[in-house]
């Protein structure tokens, strides 16, 4: 089994094609949460990481039983320095407890010893002292490409030798995505197509049991007709699609990122789901509403896909 192998079979557990982004922004976070973290910490910036945790774990017990996987943005717990690093680190911990797989957004890239320090950072291991290895905790991590090939190697090594996977920024779900990627080439290719045939050549030796590469790319759900286009060009990688919900991306947007196996895509959403508590159509128990939320996204998915007959499971 590869890295989309073990994505697919949690997708099958959970019949849902839901990535659940753990993005917590600490003026969002339940005041009781916060209330609890200082009478243990003070006024500290442990504190606020500890909030950071506190959420989270709440948001994986709820939504644990909907989504196979969560995606962990590393610039919400870099904010908080050491304290929101170890949050971030025993975030995964605790998601990986409760059987789900961890994405980590982190959009590294380098070339030379500095990539391979990435790749082992979050894909691999590497020894602290002689004789004593540490494990990297996730499970994929996202990548940008923009290095070629050289800063892509060290990933699609440890990804291969650890079981990894890595999503490689291709289509992003920002409006000035184009600024870039869309700029046409002497190939009349633009440059996001290019940088797909890329990601198709790098992750072709690493095709799993059910026809999906470990390699990975980036799609956002508000380009639809380019994902359509995109899907063509990469029948055997896996989207990741965000965009979902807050950006404006809606279930019909994401079909095209799925093949007519009904594979293909998994859909994140963080603010959507995380702070649903504060919408007016959900719950206001933090906890009870990213679970209505997350079930309402999962069937919205799972409907659209059964009107275009790409549902997997009747």
């Amino acid at each position: 089994m590869n890295f989309a192998d073990r994505l697919m079979e949690k997708i099958d557990q959970k019949q849902s094609h839901v990535c659940v982004g753990l993005d917590p922004r600490l003026d969002r976070i339940p005041e009781q949460i916060k209330q609890k973290a200082l009478e243990r910490c003070g006024k500290t910036i442990e504190a606020a990481a500890w909030s950071l945790f506190e959420f989270n774990c709440g948001i994986i017990d709820a939504i644990k039983e909907h989504a196979p996987v969560v995606k962990p943005q590393l610039a919400f717990y870099e904010l908080y320095g050491s304290a929101g690093v170890e949050a971030f680190e025993k975030t995964v911990d605790y998601a990986k407890k409760q059987d789900l797989l961890v994405l980590t957004d982190g959009k590294r890239n380098d070339i030379g010893s500095t990539a391979q320090a990435y790749a082992d950072a979050y894909l691999g291991q590497q020894e602290i002292w002689k004789g004593k290895k540490l494990k990297a905790r996730s499970d994929a991590l996202t990548v940008t490409p923009y290095l070629g090939h050289d800063g892509i190697a060290p990933f699609l090594k440890n990804c291969e030798e650890y079981v990894k996977g890595i999503f490689i920024l291709v289509k992003t779900s920002n409006l000035s995505a184009g600024d870039l990627q869309d700029l046409e080439l002497s190939t009349e290719d633009k440059l996001y197509q290019r940088l797909a045939k890329l990601v198709v050549e790098w992750g072709q030796d690493s095709i799993g049991q059910r026809g999906y590469s470990s390699v990975g790319t980036v799609v956002g759900a508000t380009y639809p007709q380019e994902a359509e286009r995109l899907r063509e060009i990469m029948p055997q990688n896996y989207f990741l699609v965000p965009g979902y919900g807050a950006q404006g991306g809606g279930a019909e947007d994401v079909l095209p990122a799925f093949n007519d196996d009904g594979y293909g895509a998994v859909v994140n959403s963080s603010r959507g789901i995380i702070f649903a508590y504060q919408e007016e159509q959900y719950s206001d128990d933090y906890q009870q509403a990213a679970e209505e939320a997350v079930i309402k996204m999962k069937e919205t998915i799972n409907q659209a896909l059964a009107g275009v007959d790409k549902l997997v499971w009747s």
